[in-house]
């Protein structure tokens, strides 16, 4: 049985949405943050001790691209991913990898830079918010001119996108006044019954930013 090690408000959300969207069999299981990191039994998982982590059968397997592709490849058929011969291969494979290999490291630089608290003026700190800015001018950018981001179709690449734009706000907030086609896209997002019974069951009760 394929089994999510889901730590709260981390980026295994991303699988329990999946296999929600993907309608798959799996085994939940939940870790509670003490206080801010993963607790010790969710660290012995893996060698690398972050979230996620799925079990499957003995594979035990982390990193969210990888576990998504895995769980897309072994149980859905391909389903939510686009093949070479699309026409938007390429911006779902842009995408796919721009939350972990942009977005996500941005916000966690722009976390962890917060939290030594610099003056406003310092030059790695105002660096860091003007790059940020621009990954989010971008993001809004793309919600302006398509559906979801590899077009008009939803793919992985919307759930891997999905959790820095909303609940990584918990760790480091981000107004999105100025972005109103973003806002508009998360509404979408949220609106999808895979997405509410994933947050639900994987974080019942968290309110939900999606504005």
């Amino acid at each position: 049985m394929l089994t999510i090690h889901h730590l709260g408000k981390s980026q295994s959300e991303r699988i329990v949405w999946l296999c929600e969207e993907l309608a798959i069999p799996y085994e939940l299981k939940r870790y509670a943050r003490a206080p801010l990191l993963a607790p010790s039994d969710y660290k012995a998982l893996h060698p690398i001790g972050t979230a996620p982590v799925i079990t499957d059968g003995d594979l035990t397997l982390a990193e969210s691209g990888a576990i998504v592709q895995y769980i897309i490849s072994r149980y859905g058929g391909g389903c939510l991913a686009l093949t070479v011969d699309h026409p938007d291969f390429a911006h779902f494979l842009y995408w796919f990898h721009f939350a972990n290999g942009t977005l996500q490291p941005l916000m966690g630089r722009g976390m962890i830079l917060g939290r030594l608290k610099l003056t406003d003026d310092n030059p790695v700190l105002v660096a860091a918010r003007e790059r940020l800015d621009r990954a989010f001018d971008f993001v809004e950018a793309r919600t302006q001119c398509a559906e979801y981001f590899a077009g008009n179709e939803f793919t992985s690449a919307d759930i891997m996108m999905g959790f820095s734009l909303t609940t990584m706000r918990y760790f480091l907030p981000y107004d999105l006044a100025r972005l109103p086609n973003l806002r508009k896209y998360l509404r979408r997002i949220g609106a999808r019954p895979a997405y509410q019974g994933a947050m639900e069951k994987g974080d019942p009760g968290m309110t939900l930013l999606l504005d």
